[in-house]
């Protein structure tokens, strides 16, 4: 059964971070619009939503192209880049539709999925995600650490995250509702998604390659991302650290009792500068990646205290559209 809607509001809300992707916008608007033009159950009733995460290419003069030919188009410029998780942020704080879906715009989510989303929406579920049954164009490498990492952060997490589901997933309203009023710094929107509950389904689908462009997520940046999702969800790392500083301590408690053995009961000389060298190495590795840990968790702290906004928007397409993240309807 379909939620009940307001005429005032769309029935489908589509958000794209974008970030310099002046190959992929043509061939993504033909998409979508050939998409949305299919659906005849919404009737026009749709938005789209991309948001200028900071892009330095023509992104923001393609999109505002699109905005001025068609109102549905809506068009968020970011001040400077602010990151994916943000800018999907921004777009759900703008969203009005009944179901809102989140989609990369490399065309690597296919627009033609969310016909599968919408239909599992309708059956109850609040949470519609994409899971990748086929990964074209990754390396072994990217879909091995992938996998790693989606088994890592379940068992470290406490809340179950999708393996092999990224960002692409259709929202119920009460849902979006729900995520507006998280406003922590540092964002990890699958597990935010995963936290917040509701009935949630998967939708499987074959990832094709990128229509065109390079990849918004190198190693560096999928090493960030990771080190974001393990310590904005779990205090795993410091149990981790405080059971290497255990494991340490009992180290050097062993090898203080074997040097005390050796020089009591033996005649063999130590040495001395060697063992001290050993010991003081020991425990200064210890204490480093320990202080390294907690360091982690004492920076969010200090980013969450500053209560900096999350994003600054230069400009944007229809403005009196946008409700603030705390309004309630």
């Amino acid at each position: 059964m379909i939620p009940p809607s307001s005429v005032e509001r769309p029935l489908l809300s589509i958000i794209l971070p974008v970030f310099n992707e002046q190959d992929v916008i043509p061939e993504l608007h033909r998409r979508l619009t050939e998409f949305l033009g299919e659906l005849s159950e919404i009737a026009g009733r749709w938005e789209v939503i991309f948001v200028d995460d900071g892009s330095q290419d023509e992104s923001p003069r393609l999109l505002d192209a699109l905005a001025e030919m068609d109102p549905r188009f809506r068009v968020v410029h970011f001040a400077r880049n602010f990151g994916h998780q943000v800018a999907i942020t921004a777009g759900l704080d703008r969203a009005e539709g009944d179901a809102v879906v989140v989609m990369d715009a490399d065309l690597q989510d296919p627009p033609e999925v969310v016909k599968a989303m919408l239909a599992e929406w309708r059956r109850g579920f609040d949470v519609v995600y994409g899971v990748r049954s086929k990964r074209s164009g990754e390396t072994l490498f990217k879909r091995a650490t992938a996998a790693l990492f989606y088994r890592l952060m379940n068992a470290a997490l406490g809340v179950k995250i999708p393996s092999d589901a990224g960002d692409f997933r259709l929202l119920s309203r009460p849902v979006v509702l729900t995520l507006r009023s998280l406003r922590e710094k540092h964002r990890f929107m699958r597990g935010l998604v995963a936290w917040v509950g509701f009935r949630q389904t998967a939708v499987r689908y074959e990832r094709p390659e990128r229509f065109a462009g390079e990849t918004k997520y190198p190693l560096r940046k999928m090493v960030h991302f990771a080190l974001d999702g393990v310590t904005s969800f779990s205090t795993a790392p410091l149990r981790i650290a405080t059971w290497i500083g255990a494991l340490t301590g009992l180290a050097a408690v062993a090898v203080g009792a074997w040097a005390l053995y050796i020089r009591l009961f033996t005649d063999r000389t130590v040495p001395g500068w060697t063992t001290i060298m050993l010991l003081i190495a020991l425990s200064s590795s210890g204490q480093m990646l320990m202080l390294g840990l907690l360091g982690e968790y004492v920076g969010r702290l200090y980013e969450e205290i500053k209560q900096r906004p999350l994003y600054v928007v230069a400009n944007e397409s229809s403005r009196a559209r946008f409700k603030p993240p705390d309004s309630t309807e």
